[in-house]
């Protein structure tokens, strides 16, 4: 039973950190650079049925020269939403980005890139 109880607390965890769908710079964006540099959409999350384990499904929004194999990048969860340090400090790997502005220069750039369909 003990188990079972480790992995429902460990589930209930994963539950409380779910990247909403949305756009996000990864660690390594440099704001001087375009505004799309290491940015991605996040698609939602994706399930192993196998291993049991989680993986977070995206895409860029920038040129990427191994993308055109695949239609979105997966990031194990755990990845995707740990942390990073970075000049000495912990930040997260990913940041969702929440100014108004920048989601919507983000979204053009999605809808030119792969489209404006929903998925």
């Amino acid at each position: 039973m003990r188990n079972q109880d480790e992995n429902n607390l460990n589930h209930m965890d994963k539950l409380e950190k779910i990247p909403k769908k949305g756009y996000y710079y990864h660690q390594k964006h440099d704001p001087q650079g375009s505004i799309n540099n290491y940015s991605y959409e996040v698609i939602g999350v994706g399930g192993n049925t196998e291993e049991k384990t989680f993986t977070v499904l995206y895409r860029p929004l920038y040129k990427s020269d191994w993308m055109p194999l695949a239609d979105f990048q997966s990031r194990p969860f755990e990845m995707f939403t740990g942390n990073v340090i970075k000049n000495g400090k912990t930040i997260p790997r990913f940041q969702l980005i929440t100014d108004t502005e920048i989601v919507i220069k983000l979204e053009a750039i999605k809808n030119k890139m792969y489209g404006s369909g929903v998925l």
